[in-house]
């Protein structure tokens, strides 16, 4: 039987043919569209961090000098010690002041026993002098009305009758007198107020001599250890003289600069996870205590502080540390993979949905940012898929064949 089909021998037939179902393949993929990766819209829980740069801050320094001028005597702290508030650090001569008390004291005991004698004993005598000199007048002047009398009736003289008038003068003022001393020796009488003015001076002049006394005895302000000691036993001082430099204890303290678009992220009582560049691999909490009110003009960052309540022995001021603050976090968040959001950093973020086999230009509404995703305020439903970019070009509504990226 003769051969039906001699053309399909020929070469030219089977390269048209490949050409034909090439062409055909080309334009059936391209009508459905070019593959493009694609992530799926999920909720999980979300937390946004800031992680910022910063140094150690040096605990606060404090000079402790004299007073008063004294030779010392001893010197109970020496550099490394640490030492509590109130503690006895250096300890001047204190024989004069203790002189200078005792005396003090015998003046406030004198002065008040003073005043308790014009309060008692004064009074008591004042008040008799009183009773005494009042009948010495009554009786003066009733021997005077008597002479005034006899005067009438010629069985007395002129001169006594001069002679009497004196007398009642003289009873008369010794009366006003022991009036006089009477209300000074009353409890709110001149007596008593210069006895208690006495007593006052005195006390205030003991509580100088106190003052004078606690100056030899150089204490600690608060609880710090010793950086440096600038006194020894012998030494003579005076005041503004520095005795010993001291580094307040306490919390230690981080200092960090974030940029100022970050200052509304940023609030008192933020927890944060800090490690050292020395020690990379170990961290240790910390806790926002400050921010400062105002923004570093020239660098445009704002300082931040935070204290650490349980600083790792390694931790010394000036070390460079690194801060990761949380500055954010959300429960059950609609979350998308950031790298598939489109105009991150615009105020009009997109992406392009899968739907149906079409890339969907869809403008989205983001809320806070998390290691590597966003959260999805408005725009994007959960279980939707949403198109990565890769470099390919595309168009709203054009058909895609999305496949999905492992997030």
């Amino acid at each position: 039987m003769p051969n039906s089909t001699p053309w399909l021998r020929r070469p030219s037939v089977w390269g048209s043919l490949f050409v034909v179902l090439a062409v055909g393949g080309f334009f059936g993929v391209r009508a459905r569209g070019p593959r493009v990766p694609a992530v799926r819209v999920a909720r999980h829980d979300l937390e946004q961090h800031l992680v910022a740069s910063g140094r150690v801050m040096a605990p606060a320094k404090l000079e402790v000098a004299a007073v008063t001028t004294g030779l010392v005597t001893l010197v109970q702290a020496t550099e490394g010690d640490r030492v509590k508030a109130g503690e006895l650090l250096v300890q001047l001569d204190d024989t004069e002041a203790r002189a200078q008390l005792a005396q003090a004291q015998a003046r406030v005991a004198e002065a008040r026993a003073r005043a308790e004698q014009v309060g008692s004993v004064a009074a008591v005598v004042a008040s008799r002098a009183l009773e005494q000199a009042r009948a010495s007048y009554d009786n003066t002047a009733q021997q005077f009305e008597r002479t005034l009398t006899l005067l009438e009736t010629g069985a007395s003289s002129p001169e006594q009758r001069d002679t009497a008038k004196r007398a009642l003068d003289v009873a008369r003022a010794q009366l006003g007198s022991a009036e006089a001393e009477q209300r000074g020796a009353s409890a709110d009488g001149v007596n008593a107020r210069a006895a208690n003015a006495a007593l006052s001076q005195t006390v205030a002049q003991l509580a100088l001599a106190k003052l004078r006394l606690s100056q030899t005895r150089v204490v600690a302000p608060q609880d710090a250890v010793v950086l440096s000691r600038d006194v020894e036993a012998g030494s003579v001082v005076s005041p503004g003289h520095s005795l010993m430099t001291l580094a307040a204890a306490g919390a230690a303290r981080l200092l960090i600069a974030p940029d100022e678009r970050d200052l509304a992220l940023i609030q008192l009582g933020l927890l944060a996870l800090a490690s050292t560049d020395a020690f990379p691999d170990e961290s240790f909490r910390a806790e926002v205590a400050y921010i400062a009110p105002s923004v570093d003009r020239e660098r445009g960052t704002i300082d931040v502080r935070l204290r650490v309540p349980e600083a790792p022995a390694y931790l010394r001021a000036d070390m460079s540390v690194s801060v990761d603050l949380t500055v954010a976090h959300k429960a059950n968040a609609i979350v998308v993979q950031a790298d598939a959001v489109r105009g991150l950093a615009t105020p009009r973020p997109w992406t392009f949905v899968a739907d149906k086999g079409r890339a969907t230009r869809r403008e989205i509404k983001l809320g806070i940012r998390g290691a590597g995703s966003v959260e999805v305020l408005a725009g994007l439903r959960p279980g939707e898929l949403v198109v990565v970019p890769d470099g390919t070009l595309l168009a709203s509504g054009q058909r895609v064949r999305p496949f999905e990226q492992e997030p």
